[in-house]
């Protein structure tokens, strides 16, 4: 008897669990109340038993997806998206032999999906800005994705988190700058907006990579061995990628923001080569190569005098890289010395113009910050020419342009007379017969008063290779 007994519970147990095996389940991203990528093949993944079919009834479509889960269990299949609307729903069922499992996703908007990532500046929420639009803020058609705090050794599978609708209680607890510019293309483009942050305070771009970027490089080798050991954030290359963005890889989205690099200034002489790298490996691994937008950091008093100048000059060269783009924020900043500047309104909505412009193929004529392009020496003058300022300068607030500072070959740099002029700007010191360099706006607290006639102010540079300590 007590054989049968037992028999009959390890058939039972066995039986149990081949079901709970059985059992479809999914990443909290692939849930209710989702944003998928419009018109693509938007991806869904998850878990199973090896080798179980998958039925995935989407409601915009008349015909069904099946899909095979590995012999791991995991699965991920790729559905065709229409173009924006819902709400829609996704049925998965399981076609295990011994039960499985049916689940209904409900309420699922179908859209333009965006990452925001970076530091403490992208991870702002709830300014004043914020405060003062909450009372009427409720917009179901813009919907959140807050990714959970996390570090690894390892790659993982999955990310905590919920998908939300803007609302009062969520909008303060969410990126600013993501905010203002998910709700800029959402007024423009008339379509629902799925943002997604993945955001860390006070965190170094290294820690946003995997480990095996940085060891192709010595310089990146370096500074990677230079990140201060700080109890607030993981220390170690590649900790938050594996937990932040390894995870949430598989979504489909339209692009990505990035705001960071204050945590990268003593070590800027690395920085365009851990962006660039950065950038390669989160398209290779979201198997997209989608836009990337990102923030010139904002003027601030650190500790040495060029630091901030440095980091700004390697996030200007990030710029050859291919399908990137990036805002500057000089003119942002009241008091250089708060390293948050309240102003992320701005800030979102020129991240906002320059996707609408670049992704989304508005017609915008000017939409990006002048970049200096070349100087000609003339006798004691230097003329500068530039891209991106099709119809000339313009200054603001103070009558004299600030922030130009010209140099001989002494390489003692002073403050330049500057000309305005519709295709150039002209500058000059009269105790400098023999000119060499120009430096705009090249400090740590650069605030110029010079822009495009668009608004849009002048990128820093400089036109020397010199030293700077």
């Amino acid at each position: 008897m007590k054989k049968t007994y037992l028999l009959f519970i390890i058939i039972i147990t066995i039986f149990y669990n081949s079901q709970a095996f059985a059992l479809i389940s999914l990443p909290p991203m692939i849930s209710s109340n989702m944003v998928l990528q419009r018109n693509s093949e938007a991806t869904l993944w998850g878990w199973s038993s090896p080798s179980e079919r998958i039925i995935i009834t989407s409601s915009w479509k008349n015909e069904v997806d099946t899909v095979v889960a590995f012999n791991t269990g995991k699965w991920k299949a790729k559905i065709k998206t229409p173009a924006a609307g819902g709400p829609y729903t996704i049925t998965l069922k399981s076609l295990a032999r011994f039960g499985g499992n049916t689940i209904v996703l409900e309420n699922i908007l179908i859209g333009e999906v965006w990452i925001c990532s970076g530091q403490s500046n992208m991870e702002m929420s709830n300014n004043q800005q914020i405060k003062d639009i909450l009372p009427t803020c409720a917009n179901d058609k813009i919907r959140f994705f807050k990714v959970a705090q996390k570090t690894s050794e390892h790659p993982q599978d999955r990310a905590d988190g919920e998908w939300v609708s803007c609302s009062a209680e969520t909008l303060r607890r969410f990126s600013a700058v993501g905010y203002f510019f998910g709700k800029k293309l959402h007024e423009d483009l008339n379509v629902p907006i799925g943002l997604i942050q993945s955001t860390w305070s006070g965190t170094p771009i290294e820690l946003w990579e995997p480990q095996e970027v940085i060891d192709t490089d010595p310089v990146m080798q370096e500074a990677a061995a230079k990140i201060k050991d700080v109890t607030y954030r993981p220390n170690k290359p590649g900790y938050i990628y594996n937990a932040m963005i390894y995870p949430i890889s598989n979504y489909t989205i339209a692009g990505a923001l990035w705001y960071q690099g204050e945590g990268n200034t003593p070590r800027a002489y690395a920085y365009e080569k851990m962006l660039k790298g950065m950038i390669g490996t989160w398209r290779k691994q979201f198997e997209q190569d989608f836009p990337f937008y990102y923030v010139q950091i904002a003027p601030w008093t650190y500790e040495t005098p060029y630091e901030a100048a440095l980091l700004m000059e390697q996030q200007t060269k990030t710029l050859s890289h291919p399908k990137t783009g990036m805002v500057v924020i000089t003119d942002l900043v009241p008091d250089v010395k708060n390293l948050h500047p309240e102003n992320k309104l701005d800030v979102g909505l020129r991240l906002a113009t320059l996707a609408l412009a670049d992704t989304y193929k508005k017609d915008i004529l000017v939409y990006k910050s002048p970049v200096f392009k070349k100087m000609d020496i003339k006798k004691s003058e230097i003329h500068l020419y530039f891209d991106q300022a099709p119809n000339g300068f313009m200054v603001k607030g103070n009558e004299q342009p600030t922030e130009f500072l010209i140099a001989g070959s002494d390489k003692n740099f002073l403050p330049a007379e500057v000309k305005l002029e519709k295709d150039k700007i002209v500058v000059s010191n009269k105790t400098i017969q023999n000119p060499v360099a120009v430096r705009f706006s090249f400090s740590n607290t650069g605030t110029s008063n010079v822009f495009s006639k668009e608004g849009f102010p002048i990128t820093p540079f400089r036109t020397d290779n010199w030293e700077v300590k």
